[in-house]
This record gives structure tokens, C-alpha cells and sequence, in this order.
């Protein structure tokens, strides 16, 4: 009889062990994400191979503080038990949860063991509601600090928990502390992952902030900076974009004026023809006629043929006419008739041509000077005036410098096959520091030499860059600017210095006696926004 149960136990024992090694086996390759369900799906088949009522697993808080009921499997018409899982353990069962976070294991032969104290009352009242009869608790281990702890309940029968079905739950522990170790490694790096990713979309989001702030509603890609003075440019640029008026771009050379008309164009409704474009300095002045509005054929000497002019091609689009102040004053009517009727005759031609043209000019002559000394007809001025747009010089946007001589040390290391990595921050600091005669233009040419000169990766100027008198005068003195570029100025500089509080006492609008809601449409129609973060 002895033997045959020798047998039966040693059979139990190998196919424990079996079910150790299947089990082991699965949960190395369980994906983290499985491993709750794969521990519930093992529970049930080690409660069944062990015929116990009730099998369940403590998890343990990472500050070792507490713990709640993470998985749980019932045999077959055992009382529910009414302590679900992620029930926090230690208000339910307190001497329970002190003994499990110190360590100990918790051997109940029979409950009425917990019947003679007061501090496990609790416990006793429990198990006498659930029929509990006996119940075994084993805290797992990991790094010397408990992880987690497997327990069973017997309710059908009082068991005498031998050493062997010790050695053996405690092995099953093991076995879930590792898939729960690899679990909380995997939600860590997922964590981890989705704070990298959540940053990144945080910075992606400034900078897109950033470039929103730049480019306002459209895209200008070519027009670089952040800068108070750019912002509100590109501000009038967008409100005259989608229109068909005429437009006056001012600003000296090299600030980039043919990239604002431009911009005006991409964003208008004529965007999907091209941009027309005639420079008036560049042609002689007996040519300038035949170019802008055509010849016919043997118009003049070389006429060989009928030629289209400017104002022809530019028809349901837009014609830029670039340094609009060197047009010949003899041009200057016929140019005033076509933008005024829309037709003009060729050279050479008596047949009307009626065209539908938008007009941007651009100019770094100052127009009202030039007509006052008759050299520009006041009519023609007062019809391309319509909607007149300042670009602004570099020495009035230094805080774009860093931005232009990034773009431009990248382009130029491209075309040149070099690889110019640092720019110092006295390069900067130096750039920064002079007055621009040549405006973007200037500082262009000037970070093309440099790339050139420079034979490692840390940009050197070619240049030692020094104001002339003259051009420290320049810098010094306050250009004339139109009315609305100072009142925006002014209103700038009065919320800057209440820190753009509107309302209430020594708020904006009381310095500059409006009304908070006139202010704040006065500085929507300006262009004027509080930066992100500010």
C-alpha cells in the first residue's frame, strides 16, 4: 500500500515537473503584452493539478508599499470571493499585508489558528464568511525585495501544507515574478518611448509654432526669421496676398524684396501661373518699351519679328516690375494707362490689347522724393501706392542673423562639397554687431566666402567687418517709416513694458487711453501677437 502511494506521488511529481517546464517554457516567449492573460490561463491549470479551491497572485507596488489581488482563478461552485481584483490587500487584511511586505511566508493549516489574537481578527471573521479552511501565502523574492506573492485556498478540506507543495508554488512564483519582471521592463521602455515621443512632438509642435508665427497662415519657405519686424511683414503680405490690389514694396537693396512679391503671389489667386517679372533697372531705356508691352514687326531697327511683351504674358496673372523708381518719365504714362484700363498698344501697333493684370512694383528709391524733383510722375506714384509694404533692413532684425547664416552656411556647403558643422558665437556676436549697408544680400555673398576659406568643420569669416562712418550714422539715425509700422512700434514697446496686461490700472489700454476691446482690435489689425510662452 505504501509503495502504491510512493508511486502515485512520484507520478505527481514528474508530471509537476512537466508542467513546470511547459510552463516555463511558454512565458520565455509570451509577449509582455500577453502575460496577464497567460499567468490567468496558469493558475487554472495549477489549481486543477493541484486540487485546491482557489489560486491567486499578489502583485506588489514598486515602492514595495502595498499590494493588490492582480489575478485570481475559482474552482467550480466555490463561493466567489468578494475581494476583487485590484483591491488594495492592506485595507482589507492588515496583519496579512504587514507579514507579506516584510516577507514571510504565511502557513494556515487550519483557520481557526488566527482565532486567539486581536490583530488577526480580521482575518479570522474573513475566512469563517468564505469557508476558508486552510490557506498558504508565499511572498517571491527579486533582488531581495518581495515582487510578488502566490497563495492558495483550501475550502473543501483542511490541507497540511507539506514542504514539498511549498517548494513547489514557490517555483511557480518564480516562474510569473520573471514574465512579471520582463512585463514591467517592457512598460518601462514603452513609458520611456512614449515620454521621448510625447517631447518630440512637444518640440515638433514649437517648432511648428514657431514656423506658424513666421509664415502666419501660408508658407513662405525662402523668407527666414522670427523677428518682431519680419512677423509683421509677412502679417501685410497675407492680408493683400488673396486680393488683386496693387501692391508697393519699399526697402533698400538687398533685403529681399522679390522673395516678399513673391510670397504675394504664391498666395493669391493667380498662384497657379507664373510670376511675371521685368526689372526696370536692368534694360536699356530703348528697350524698356518693347519689353514691357511687345512689338510688332519692323517696329524699329532689328524688329525682325511680332514679340509679345511683359504686360501680354502676364495676363490672368501677376507682373512684378522691380526697381520700378529707374522707369524712363516718358514710359512712366503708358505704364500708368495699362495699370489704370487694363490695354495698351504694342510698339510699332495700333491694336488695342486688353489684359487682366495684377501689378506688384518694387522700389529702393524713395518715390516721394523722386516725384517731388519731377522724376517721377505724381499720378503713377499715387496708383501703385495703393497698398505699400516696407521690407525691412537686416540691421533692424539681427535676432534673424542666426537663422539666415545657418540657412546660408548649409546651402553653400552643399554647392561646395564641404562640411561646415559649428558656427562659434563670436561668429554670430560679430555679425550681429554691424549695420548691413547690403542687407541679406551682403550677408549672403559674405557666409559664401566664409565657407569657402573655412577648411574644417567650425566656420571662419573672410571678412573684417567695420562700419564706415557713414554707415554707423545710418545705423544710429531712425528711418522714416510709414504711420502704421510706428504706431505698431509704439503699441509694442507699451505692452512690452506693462507686460501685456490690457486691462485694469497702468493696463495698455489706459496708457494709451483706448478702450481694452479697441485695443485688442487695433492689435489684431496690426499684426500684434503675444509670443508662445510669453
Amino acid at each position: 500500500m505504501a509503495r502504491k502511494q510512493q508511486e502515485i506521488e512520484d507520478r505527481k511529481g514528474l508530471d509537476f515537473e512537466r508542467l513546470i517546464t511547459e510552463l516555463s517554457s511558454e512565458f520565455i516567449n509570451v509577449s509582455p503584452a500577453k502575460v496577464d492573460q497567460e499567468i490567468t490561463n496558469a493558475l487554472s491549470r495549477i489549481g486543477t493539478f493541484m486540487s485546491v479551491d482557489r489560486i491567486f497572485i499578489f502583485r506588489f507596488n514598486w515602492e514595495k508599499t502595498e499590494f493588490s489581488i492582480s489575478h485570481l482563478w475559482e474552482a467550480e461552485g466555490i463561493q466567489k470571493d468578494h475581494v476583487v481584483r485590484g483591491v488594495i490587500v492592506r485595507e482589507h487584511f492588515p496583519w496579512l499585508a504587514d507579514n507579506l511586505l516584510s516577507g514571510k511566508d504565511i502557513l494556515i493549516s487550519d483557520s481557526e489558528e488566527l482565532s486567539g489574537t486581536e490583530e488577526t481578527r480580521i482575518e479570522y471573521d474573513y475566512c469563517r464568511q468564505m469557508g476558508i479552511q486552510s490557506f498558504l501565502i508565499l511572498p517571491v523574492e527579486v533582488e531581495d525585495s518581495p515582487l510578488c506573492a502566490i497563495g492558495l485556498d483550501s475550502i473543501r478540506t483542511k490541507r497540511m501544507w507539506t514542504e514539498e507543495v511549498i517548494n513547489r508554488l514557490r517555483l511557480l512564483g518564480e516562474v510569473f515574478s520573471s514574465a512579471i519582471v520582463r512585463q514591467h521592463a517592457e512598460m518601462e521602455r514603452q513609458e520611456t518611448y512614449a515620454e521621448i515621443k510625447d517631447l518630440k512632438e512637444k518640440l515638433e509642435s514649437e517648432r511648428d509654432y514657431l514656423q506658424e508665427e513666421i509664415a502666419l497662415e501660408h508658407s513662405y519657405q525662402n523668407i527666414i526669421g522670427r523677428s518682431d519686424a519680419l512677423k509683421y511683414l509677412l502679417y501685410r503680405v497675407e492680408q493683400v496676398a488673396a486680393t488683386d490690389s496693387t501692391v508697393l514694396i519699399l526697402g533698400e537693396t538687398g533685403t529681399g524684396k522679390e522673395l516678399v512679391a513673391r510670397a504675394i503671389h504664391s498666395n493669391s489667386l493667380r498662384k497657379h501661373h507664373s510670376l511675371v517679372k521685368v526689372n526696370c533697372a536692368t534694360l536699356p531705356a530703348a528697350l524698356i518699351e518693347s519689353e514691357l508691352f511687345g512689338h510688332e514687326k519692323g517696329a524699329f531697327t532689328g524688329a525682325m519679328t511680332q514679340k509679345a511683351g511683359r504686360f501680354e504674358l502676364a495676363n490672368n496673372t501677376t507682373l512684378f516690375l522691380d526697381e520700378i523708381g529707374e522707369l524712363p518719365l516718358e514710359l512712366q504714362a503708358k505704364l500708368l494707362r495699362a495699370i489704370e484700363e487694363g490695354e495698351f498698344e504694342r510698339l510699332g501697333g495700333s491694336k488695342t490689347i486688353k489684359v487682366n493684370v495684377r501689378i506688384i512694383a518694387a522700389t529702393n528709391r524713395n518715390l516721394e522724393k523722386e516725384m517731388q524733383e519731377g522724376r517721377f510722375r505724381e499720378d503713377l506714384w499715387y496708383r501703385l501706392n495703393v497698398y505699400p509694404v516696407t521690407v525691412p533692413p537686416l540691421r533692424d532684425r539681427k535676432e534673424d542673423i542666426p537663422l539666415l547664416v545657418s540657412q546660408f552656411v548649409n546651402r553653400h556647403s552643399r554647392q561646395l562639397g564641404k562640411s561646415i558643422e559649428k558656427i562659434p558665437v563670436k561668429v554670430i556676436e560679430t555679425l550681429q554687431g554691424y549695420s548691413w549697408p547690403g542687407n541679406v544680400r551682403e550677408l549672403k555673398h559674405l557666409i559664401e566666402r566664409a565657407v569657402i576659406i573655412s577648411s574644417g568643420p567650425t566656420l571662419r569669416l573672410a571678412d573684417s567687418l567695420r562700419d564706415t562712418p557713414n554707415e554707423a550714422a545710418v545705423r544710429e539715425k531712425d528711418d522714416l517709416k510709414p504711420m502704421v509700422e510706428m504706431e505698431r512700434e509704439y503699441v509694442l514697446r507699451v505692452l512690452d513694458k506693462v507686460g501685456w496686461k490690457i486691462e485694469g490700472k497702468s493696463g495698455a489700454a489706459e496708457i494709451l487711453d483706448m478702450n481694452p476691446g479697441t485695443l485688442r482690435s487695433r492689435m489684431k489689425k496690426l499684426g500684434i501677437r503675444k509670443a508662445k510662452g510669453g
